[in-house]
């Protein structure tokens, strides 16, 4: 049975030990996180909108195969995300956007000052040929999955957060989609105030913790 490698967990943190390795495909160093397939497949729940009954995961691969999005061999998995993970970081480049690689995900940090308007659920009008650059590479690799994940900082209410995270987080899939990403390859999720990267206690880390994340898992056989 197919499978989504490299499950990310929905709810809660996992702090994992890291080190720095160069790709030999980019030749830039980056983080790579010792353990990270263990430890987050330990997790229960569910990845691209796959639940964990049998009967779900059927009906997805039903879905994705409908599609015509095939698995990738599992040798094959590490060069086919490196490749990818090179051409996001071309077209990526100075554009705001971080390029992360954790094992086999990527994933892409969008600052909210440069994606939405303050209190706005609306992609900026500037930021949608950078959202266009994303569908792009996204559409050659037809087998990649995508969670599209909205955050936001502790400032107003923790229901009012969830909303607008949940909220930017269909907007951005909404942009990507109509650039040509099948939705049956999206996960959307808001976790609002939940999982912060940095102090809500300044300025600059509240900016940092709004955000919306696209993290990109290769669908693997």
């Amino acid at each position: 049975m197919k499978r989504l490698a490299g499950s990310l967990m929905l709810a809660g943190a996992v702090t994992l030990a890291g080190c720095s390795t160069i790709n030999p495909y980019t030749g830039e160093k980056q983080t790579s996180k010792a353990g990270a397939g263990a430890a987050i497949g330990a997790v229960s729940g569910a990845l691209i909108g796959i639940a964990t009954s049998d009967s779900a995961k059927q009906r997805k691969e039903r879905a994705l195969a409908g599609a015509g999005i095939g698995a990738i061999a599992g040798g094959g998995v590490g060069y086919y995300m490196d490749v990818q993970e090179a051409k996001l970081r071309q077209k990526l480049e100075g554009t705001g956007v971080s390029v992360t690689r954790n094992g086999d995900r990527i994933i892409l940090n969008m600052p909210g000052n440069i994606t939405f308007a303050t209190d706005s659920t609306d992609v900026q009008s500037n930021f949608r040929p950078v959202l266009d650059s994303v569908a792009e590479v996204l559409k050659e690799y037809k087998s990649t999955m995508v969670q599209v994940a909205g955050h936001t900082d502790s400032t107003g209410g923790e229901r009012y957060n969830l909303l607008l995270s949940q909220q930017r987080a269909q907007a951005v899939s909404q942009v990507l989609q109509g650039f040509g990403v099948q939705a049956v390859r999206i996960d959307t999720v808001g976790f609002g105030e939940t999982q912060p990267v940095a102090d809500n206690g300044t300025a600059n880390g509240r900016q940092q913790n709004r955000r919306v994340e696209l993290t990109l898992i290769p669908y693997e056989g």
